[in-house]
């Protein structure tokens, strides 16, 4: 699930009403008057209509007849989609949705730890290995950091051998890289490598029991160097 690629005006356009939509600046169920918008935000008709096109296919906007182009219920919105995560960082709701996110792994990893240990292949351990390679790189950079860190959940995924489990990375991957841009853009942030490559060794040795308590402790790091970026002692998952 790839996030909006628009550049320019139009793009702007994009990521600031849907960064106020999300934020709550413009209401759900508020009637858009986009002559209005359009010339506070100093774009043409046309510019409007295709950002709102694009908005409406990530669930906030939708127009009726005699109604007009209004913000849909969060209930319609596509809370999984990459841009509406990154709008949720930014205006302000970013702990709410990092603790759902803790919760939903705390479900899903161990288990796919523990399957990943009975049928991974020679391919999904070279994937695991590359994945704590570039992870063990110096950190200069949080978004390749996060990259790198992002890829070793993927890998883990796939090497559970289940077509399903594996496209569960369209729903951990946005908030994933949100997550991990923010815990690696502190320097004073734990080394991640030892709790991935605890559960590298446990898949690779074939022992499912000891991959799944390995991802359970890599959860609960994660969750401890979240609440010390954040100070949110609170948003370690529900185990």
């Amino acid at each position: 699930m790839a996030s909006y690629s628009g550049r320019g005006v139009h793009g702007q356009v994009v990521h600031k009403l849907g960064a106020r939509i999300v934020g709550g600046e413009i209401a759900e169920g508020e009637i858009l008057d986009i002559g209005a918008l359009g010339a506070e935000l100093d774009v043409s008709l046309t510019v409007m209509r295709e950002a709102l096109k694009v908005l409406a296919g990530k669930g906030l906007t939708d127009a009726r007849q005699k109604r007009g182009t209004y913000v849909r219920e969060r209930t319609h919105w596509n809370l999984l989609d990459p841009d509406v995560i990154h709008w949720r960082m930014e205006t302000g709701d970013g702990t709410q949705l990092l603790r759902d996110l803790a919760d939903v792994r705390s479900i899903v990893e161990p288990a796919a730890a523990h399957r990943a240990a009975l049928h991974r292949t020679e391919a999904d351990l070279a994937a695991l290995a590359a994945a704590l390679d570039a992870m063990a790189l110096p950190r200069t950079d949080p978004t390749a950091a996060a990259e790198a860190d992002t890829a070793f959940h993927r890998a883990l995924l796939a090497a559970t051998g289940n077509e399903m489990l594996r496209r569960m990375d369209m729903l951990l991957e946005p908030g994933l890289r949100e997550r991990d841009r923010m815990v690696h853009a502190h320097g004073d942030a734990d080394d991640p490598v030892p709790s991935h490559r605890a559960v590298l060794d446990a898949v690779r040795e074939q022992d499912p029991a000891r991959a799944e308590l390995a991802m359970l402790d890599l959860l609960a790091k994660a969750a401890e160097d979240l609440a010390h970026v954040t100070h949110t002692p609170d948003a370690t998952p529900h185990l």
